[in-house]
């Protein structure tokens, strides 16, 4: 869901599907997104302060037996994409540097509006999370310039540099063209955000993160994919992965891929692409996801350097690197490469990766009794 922190090479597809997907949101040039609230009680909308005077309250719409239905899904899809980014958190602004190019400014947090989601989930977003037409902070990135600053979740955004942000439907894609130069340009922005009944105005440190677009797939497939600018999870591989640092695990592997290029290598990235795209809506069509979905399996040299570098990202992030080895192989017992739309079909060579794993896990350990620094040569 394309949040007002899109990555500028995706802005224009963005736009074009926003109001199809539930938005999943980026770590990228202008904020870091984060999932919707995890609360779900109503909220009325915040007063118009002076900016916007004479501007229309939202009124909170009737809930009806289908907009539970939807507030059900729109709760769980939430929720699952607040810990997706969570847990992505440190992976990305702690590796900053080992993503080289693909490393961007961000203020670190995410706002939304009702419009951020289609078809019936607008009034569901209204009524349940609170939104109205002006865009609210669904998130904030733990260490990021915005936290450090107070922005908080529930503030409402009126002004960014004094100028006044956009509201109603196109409200994401319109405050990302005015945010996206400013992060770029500046140490720090003036944001106006409306709070207890009155305007603030904090000054928000831009962060400097890896710029990769994490994503949740609505799939009970086991996988993960990576086009080169996106990393997405399934809902599948979330359950099973159960833990925080599971997830990070392979969260990290696909950041490694990202960052090495393999997508591109493997001329891959439109197919995979495709697939993201697809498993982003609420109701994707999974028949894509009968074999492999045309995705070439990764040579194993490819696919340990991946799970090399990931390990350094992981250690980076203060994640424990000696269970990476025991969840990869409990992956591969139970979803074998004969499981064609899971992970292993597309990352079959185990043997190979597992005995790079265990190497770099010793090289690593050892770095960090020596007090070096844990930067790995990359290709």
């Amino acid at each position: 869901m394309p949040a007002i922190v899109m990555q500028c090479a995706r802005k224009a597809k963005a736009k074009a599907v926003a109001l199809a997907k539930v938005k999943t949101i980026v770590a990228a040039t202008a904020l870091l997104a984060l999932a919707a609230c995890s609360t779900f009680s109503p909220a009325p909308s915040a007063p118009a302060p002076a900016p916007a005077r004479g501007a229309p309250i939202d009124e909170t719409p009737v809930v009806t037996a289908k907009m539970i239905a939807a507030q059900e899904a729109l709760g769980q899809m939430v929720t699952l994409q607040d810990r997706l980014y969570r847990v992505a958190a440190p992976l990305l602004i702690n590796n900053a540097d080992l993503c080289r190019t693909q490393a961007r400014n961000l203020l670190g947090f995410t706002a939304k509006n009702k419009y951020s989601y289609p078809g019936e989930f607008v009034d569901a977003a209204q009524a349940v999370l609170g939104y109205g037409d002006r865009l609210q902070v669904s998130g904030v990135l733990a260490g990021s310039g915005a936290a450090r600053a107070g922005l908080r979740r529930g503030d409402t955004l009126m002004a960014i540099e004094g100028k006044n942000l956009p509201v109603g439907q196109n409200a994401e894609t319109l405050a990302a063209a005015m945010f996206g130069p400013l992060v770029g340009s500046r140490a720090t922005l003036n944001l106006t955000v409306w709070r207890g009944g009155a305007n603030q105005v904090l000054n928000i440190p831009v962060t400097r993160a890896c710029a990769f677009k994490v994503d949740l797939g609505n799939a009970d497939n086991i996988n993960s994919y990576a086009d080169g600018q996106r990393v997405l999870i399934t809902r599948g591989m979330i359950n099973f992965a159960q833990s925080d640092e599971a997830i990070a695990f392979v969260l990290a592997k696909d950041i490694a891929h990202n960052v090495l290029g393999h997508a591109g290598t493997l001329r891959s990235s439109a197919t995979i692409g495709g697939i993201i795209d697809n498993l982003v809506g609420v109701r994707p069509d999974l028949s894509m996801l009968i074999g492999s979905a045309g995705v070439k399996p990764v040579p194993q040299e490819l696919d340990a350097a991946a799970d090399r570098l990931a390990l350094y990202l992981l250690a980076r992030a203060n994640y424990n690197i000696e269970h990476v080895h025991a969840f990869w192989q409990r992956l591969a017992t139970q979803y074998p490469a004969t499981v064609l739309n899971g992970y292993n079909a597309t990352h079959p060579a185990l043997a190979y990766r597992l005995a790079a794993i265990d190497r770099t896990v010793v090289e690593i350990k050892a770095r960090q009794a020596a007090n070096k620094p844990l930067v790995p040569q990359l290709p």
